[in-house]
């Protein structure tokens, strides 16, 4: 059970508004707070900050972000959990992982680390940049909530920026025009209509569509709507996806534009014997942290709350992360051996 002085720590962190593009106050913070035998900060290039906290030279290195989605909530410490902002997803991930690395220090335990990143939320960034130092390690592991199981296979991701090109004309004359907004619900109908394979690890494709905008008076036909479609991939879809999209564009040529805004494939990722695991359909920056030989995703919480208004995560469950740290750094340090 975390002490008082862990629980004022933790309330503190959870205080300071690290939404994505605001999260240097709280990198400052935690690199003056946390203790570690030797501590650096990387600039990432907009602003933010990724930290490093070594002891000895790391061979296990704890990772997660310390960005969180709009909007800021404050925290709220009831009697078996902790609701608010990064609560789960993820200030409560690398508090847990501290907590484990003050604990293996205690143990007299060397050769780990402790790596906050920036800017997973909005395209990990901070993932991106870290991956082009010089520095390396065995094993990663990357704090997501999971809910204490260590992930086998997550999907991957397909980002996608499209612009459909109507013709603006009077609404009560629809037949002289073109309307953007009937041109995308002809789209989506078609995608809605696709039958990407199941795949046997990571189950189905799915998509979402944000930044939507069409900016007409409702009495004229829209010449023009945006927005960004995202695709969750899986092993057997990952190229389909992008495949099926291309395809659309070449169709409509000078009708629909299409910017390819990148992503990650689907993985795989080192389990344990021992650990309970599950797939996911979430990304992380483990895709991204390219200087390391082996990744691990595992963290408290449960991505069902996370980016929520109820996000939260229990007393239990960050005891069971801390519990969950200490074991795969001792069972890796065993299997290298």
């Amino acid at each position: 059970m975390l002490t008082r002085e862990q629980m004022d720590l933790f309330r503190e962190i959870l205080s300071i508004d690290s939404t994505s593009g605001k999260e240097r106050e709280l990198s400052l913070f935690l690199l003056d707070k946390f203790d570690a035998p030797k501590k650096e900060s990387f600039e990432v290039g907009d602003g933010t900050l990724n930290l490093l906290f070594s002891w000895g030279t790391p061979k296990v290195v704890f990772c997660s972000h310390v960005d969180t989605v709009p909007p800021y909530i404050p925290p709220v410490f009831e009697e078996d959990k902790i609701t608010g902002r990064g609560s789960c997803d993820a200030n409560g991930q690398f508090f847990s992982m501290y907590l484990a690395c003050k604990r293996l220090e205690e143990m007299g335990k060397t050769d780990f680390g402790l790596l906050l990143l920036s800017g997973e939320e909005t395209g990990s960034f901070g993932a991106k940049a870290f991956a082009k130092t010089s520095f390396k390690a065995p094993l990663v592991v990357v704090g997501e909530p999971t809910n204490n199981n260590l992930v086998s296979a997550s999907k991957g991701t397909k980002s996608f920026g499209l612009v459909f090109k109507g013709e603006s004309f009077h609404s009560g004359y629809p037949s002289f025009g073109r309307s953007a907004v009937d041109m995308f619900i002809s789209f989506m109908e078609d995608l809605k209509n696709v039958r990407f394979p199941a795949d046997p690890i990571l189950g189905y494709t799915t998509f979402n569509v944000g930044l939507l905008r069409s900016d007409n008076p409702q009495n004229i036909l829209s010449p023009e709507l945006s927005c960004r479609l995202y695709f969750r991939t899986t092993f057997v879809s990952d190229q389909m996806v992008c495949e099926w999209v291309r395809a659309r564009a070449e169709r409509e040529k000078g009708r629909l534009e299409v910017t390819e805004r990148g992503g990650d494939t689907p993985a795989k990722y080192l389990t344990l014997e021992g650990f309970p695991t599950k797939s996911v359909a979430f990304g992380s920056d483990a895709p991204h942290l390219s200087n390391f030989e082996e990744k691990i995703i595992c963290g408290p919480g449960s991505i069902l709350v996370a980016h929520r208004d109820e996000e939260n995560i229990s007393y239990a469950d960050i005891d069971k992360a801390i519990e969950n740290y200490i074991n795969i750094y001792e069972s890796y340090y065993q299997r290298i051996r």
